[in-house]
């Protein structure tokens, strides 16, 4: 089967996949559409392509015309017309556009020169909508033409901001078009902010993430790098560099392209060198290659164009002005004042090798169903004239349009001793639904379970229309959040030592993912959603079948050096107390945890001193935490000091807290919290320092503290990054 006829078969599958909308369902079209796509170079084309693709798998309801212009055309940038052709799509016109010289004056020619032709071809494909791509020259021409010709314009990618040229013609573009199908959430705001009618703003993600998220095998990717770089290079272990001119800037991008050819040149490694595109300065671009030896270089291969496709995790460095402003990525790192080759060089060192969370900024893999329903949903009756909304709305909502309807969403995954639970969270911190298993006592099993139910609850989200932003992870143990890594489990969690939970599951679900402490989590929990919402430095103690816990402080959450910080319940309030799992003496947990509750519980039982008159115990069941609290309800004394004591241990314990870290609010978690919170706030106001005996303590308002942490560190980083 040909590569184009997988294609196509794919986007079928995926069409088929989807319920249509009550929108959809109501509109009856009397033709097809008819659609026209206009390319102009290998780049626009890669996003264009997996649309196309769609289109011509419903041809019960759209027409695909295919115009190719631009480099698509030219001998020195690859006769890339021939993609087109390989994947089966019929061009219907083919415009020669481009007047060569690679300068200024050439780019205002080749938009002239597009301009004279581009009546004739609308003329005789009288099509209903026009989709055009980007930034380029050539699409301002297109949009230009179509826009005079009372030609209906869908515009992708429109409201991004990227630096050079490339942001007025993009943004002149957004002005003519009457549709736009734009890849993020900041992009869609800026065309709010630039008057576009908000009801024709599609937040669709980026067309060409489609394949790539839903990918279940390698493509020939790495085969043609073998091709060019030699059948020795191994994954991971080369560079592809590429760089274009940015043409308000062209003698200083220039000098960063030497730059960066002398870099690659110290660094030593194979690199795959693309040409750079046709804006005016490439040709010098090409000039310095070429003085420099590089076609000739033997780690070096030189070709005007790649593979599409991409490694999501995969390390960049983003050289120049050319690209600011653009939405990146952990995975970028900016050398934006790239003046001297040893810096480019040092940025070479830092990020070759590392693998980085693979992001969903641009999409999360359904832009093309999203475009095609847009499409169809377009009302060829409705008026052609644009209306703008004057003046741009303050911080509207924008997710109340028929084809925008998911609820932003995390997977939340808490590893409890006994229990796994993955829950769908939503922005608001409402769980949408929950799925509970036992939690595997073997690292492999437990893996596999994950895998199994978070990719059952990403199945859901769909049909809740939620849309899943990325994966957090509340586990107990000592967590390093930064890797994503487990490095120390608690007894109650068998083999969970050195555990890499992030890359696995981000591989497995194309999500981000975090990974952090369970008290931790129930601290980000109350921050986001309870107590300690608007508090700048407060403490959560988690009182459950161990004691843990967390530390805000100026609102940020302290690891300490070793990921060590905020172990609450092995504070020590006794040089010779009980034993506790930690393998310590007198710590907090030893006296005042659930466990610690059920073994005094058993001992009293054993011998014959915890059972009074109302309290009946069965005898298949193991007495509990809760059997003690009941006894010392009912005038149990040996109970009743049982609970003393451990109520002075736990209020010992946060005393100390406050004298270390001084919060100015002590939020207790967990089943045992609303037990412990007269005890705790007595024993602070008796043994505490009087600045701090006025420091109130509360019980918990949340239900499930560990998913709703665990899910505020998807929501939170997703939807407040700043590039």
């Amino acid at each position: 089967m040909t590569r184009s006829r997988r294609q196509e078969l794919y986007y079928i599958s995926m069409q088929r996949g989807r319920e249509p909308t009550d929108k959809m369902e109501n509109c009856v079209r009397k033709r097809r559409l008819r659609v026209c796509v206009a390319t102009c170079n290998r780049a626009d084309y890669s996003k264009l392509a997996p649309i196309m693709f769609g289109i011509k798998a419903d041809p019960d309801n759209f027409e695909l015309e295919v115009v190719v212009l631009g480099s698509h055309l030219i001998d020195d940038y690859g006769n890339t017309f021939r993609m087109i052709e390989q994947d089966d799509f019929d061009i219907g016109s083919k415009l020669h556009t481009i007047v060569r010289g690679e300068d200024e004056a050439a780019m205002v020619e080749s938009v002239g020169l597009a301009l004279v032709k581009l009546p004739d071809v609308l003329q005789r494909l009288r099509p209903d909508v026009l989709v055009v791509h980007g930034d380029r020259f050539d699409a301002l021409a297109l949009a230009t033409a179509a826009a005079l010709m009372n030609v209906r314009i869908l515009h992708l990618e429109g409201g991004e901001v990227s630096g050079t040229i490339d942001d007025s013609i993009r943004h002149a573009i957004s002005k003519l078009a009457h549709y736009h199908a734009c890849c993020t959430r900041r992009a869609e705001r800026h065309l709010i902010a630039m008057c576009e009618d908000h009801a024709r703003i599609l937040l669709a993600g980026c067309p060409s993430y489609d394949k790539l998220l839903s990918a279940h095998r390698r493509d020939d990717h790495a085969d043609i790098i073998k091709a060019w770089l030699g059948d020795h290079v191994k994954e991971q272990d080369y560079v592809v560099a590429l760089q274009h001119p940015v043409t308000t800037d062209i003698k200083n991008s220039i000098k960063i392209y030497e730059f960066m050819l002398d870099a690659l040149i110290s660094f030593n490694k194979k690199t795959l060198i693309l040409f750079p595109n046709i804006d005016a300065g490439s040709k010098e671009m090409v000039r310095v290659m070429r003085k420099k030896g590089i076609e000739q270089h033997p780690n070096f291969r030189a070709q005007l164009r790649g593979p599409r496709g991409g490694a999501f995790g995969t390390p960049v460095i983003n050289l120049g002005t050319r690209q600011t402003g653009r939405e990146t990525g952990e995975n970028v790192l900016h050398v934006r004042d790239a003046d001297t080759q040893n810096k480019i060089y040092h940025a070479l060192e830092l990020q070759f090798g590392k693998r980085y969370p693979c992001s969903k900024i641009y999409g999360d893999g359904n832009a093309v169903p999203r475009i095609l329903k847009f499409l169809q949903s377009i009302d060829l009756e409705e008026p052609l004239q644009k209306n703008f909304c004057f003046p741009p709305v303050k911080d509207c909502n924008s997710q109340d349009i028929d084809h925008i309807l998911e609820t932003q969403s995390a997977l939340a995954v808490d590893l409890g001793g006994t229990n796994l639970r993955v829950a769908i969270v939503s922005m608001k911190g409402k769980i949408v639904k929950k799925y509970t298993q036992a939690n595997p006592k073997t690292y492999e099993a437990r893996i596999e379970l994950i895998m199994r139910m978070c990719s059952e609850a990403m199945q859901d989200a769909v049909r809740f229309n939620c849309r899943v932003l990325g994966v957090g992870i509340s586990t107990g143990g000592r967590v390093n959040p930064q890797e994503g890594v487990v490095l120390h489990s608690t007894k109650l969690i068998q083999e969970w030592s050195s555990v890499d939970l992030r890359g696995p599951i981000s591989d497995q679900l194309h999500l981000p993912v975090w990974v952090e402490n369970d008290g931790n989590c129930a601290a980000l929990a109350e921050k986001k959603f309870g107590h300690g919402k608007g508090v700048e430095n407060f403490v959560t103690v988690i009182t459950g079948t161990g004691i843990g816990g967390g530390i805000m402080q100026h609102n940020e959450l302290i690891h300490g050096s070793t990921f060590c910080a905020a172990e609450l319940g092995h504070i020590m309030v006794s040089l010779d107390g009980p034993e506790c799992s930690c393998g310590g003496r007198g710590c907090v947990e030893a006296y005042a945890s659930g466990m610690a509750l059920q073994r005094e519980a058993k001992r009293l039982h054993d011998e014959d001193l915890l059972l009074v008159d109302g309290l009946s115990l069965k005898k298949e069941e193991p007495v509990s935490a809760i059997d003690l609290i009941n006894a010392a309800r009912l005038g149990n004394a040996k109970a009743d000091a049982v609970l003393r004591t451990a109520g002075t241990a736990l209020g010992v314990g946060i005393v100390n807290i406050l004298h270390t870290v001084n919060p100015s609010l002590v939020i207790l978690s967990g089943v045992l919290a609303s037990f412990y919170e007269g005890p705790v706030q007595q024993l602070i106001s008796q043994r505490a320092l009087h600045s701090a005996q006025g420091i109130k303590v509360v019980t918990s308002d949340l239900a499930e503290p560990a998913l709703l942490g665990a899910a505020s560190m998807v929501l939170d980083y997703t939807t407040r990054r700043l590039y």
